[in-house]
């Protein structure tokens, strides 16, 4: 196995590219239930028929884990809008179009978002007034089983070069719960990389496209802006609290 091409490198792990495979090489301390739990669910949402590597092998690359799947060439949402700013809006409605079929899955092993938030809530570091606000709110909401992906931006879809189809990445985050929960993760992720503009047209277009209401979506950025805070990073931190407390609750 050959690691002399890294084609990512993140704060935890390295992916590199060996042929038609890619390599993702997580850090020494990197928690082994996590990295297990992540190529369950690849595997998981692999089963559903939804357009994603498909994952090889979970091995372990001079004493750090490894998970090994399928290499897509191609560039990302992420990169061609930003190469073809005109473009912007039909990029986003792909992206719309994909996590709409997404959500239009189900697999029953996933574990249930409802679950996850109510964890990620009690982690959060946020007064027990609100911390209680916020799991009577997540208890009031709809109890769906869609296949959320989580983590559902531009960066993780590729464009494959070979034949234009649209690749689904980065599963560690993957739930089946209530879709507005993922969409309102989204329109944060745009939010807290600088783009409010297209967090706001990505956002209409989800709406007009799904024919959802607009307030329904927005009942969950509190519960999901508490769950993102966890991750710790400084930079986010105050708009993340901004977003918690945005709402009155009832």
């Amino acid at each position: 196995m050959r690691l002399d091409k890294a084609i990512a490198v993140r704060a935890a792990k390295t992916v590199y590219q060996e042929d038609d495979r890619v390599i993702k090489v997580f850090n020494e301390n990197y928690s082994k239930a996590d990295v297990l739990n992540e190529a369950l669910n690849q595997a998981r949402v692999e089963e559903t028929g939804l357009p994603i590597p498909k994952v090889s092998e979970v091995t372990k690359v001079n004493g750090k884990w490894a998970i090994v799947s399928e290499y897509i060439q191609g560039k990302t949402l992420a990169q061609l809008m930003q190469e073809e700013p005109e473009k912007k809006d039909e990029y986003l409605k792909l992206l719309v179009e994909l996590q709409m079929q997404v959500h239009g899955k189900r697999a029953p092993g996933l574990i249930k978002l409802k679950d996850k938030m109510n964890r990620k809530i009690s982690e959060a570091e946020l007064d027990a007034t609100t911390r209680y606000e916020l799991h009577a709110r997540l208890e009031g909401m709809p109890k769906h089983t869609k296949v959320c992906h989580g983590d559902f931006n531009p960066s993780n879809v590729i464009i494959s070069d070979k034949d234009g189809k649209a690749y689904i990445i980065d599963w560690a985050h993957a739930t089946q719960g209530n879709a507005s929960a993922d969409v309102a993760r989204t329109y944060l992720l745009f939010c807290l990389a600088g783009d409010t503009e297209g967090a706001k047209r990505y956002l209409e277009l989800f709406c007009k496209m799904s024919d959802t209401a607009r307030q329904y979506i927005e009942q969950w950025l509190p519960i999901v802006a508490a769950s993102q805070s966890v991750k710790g990073k400084p930079e986010e931190r105050q708009l993340l609290l901004s977003w918690v407390n945005v709402v009155d609750y009832e």
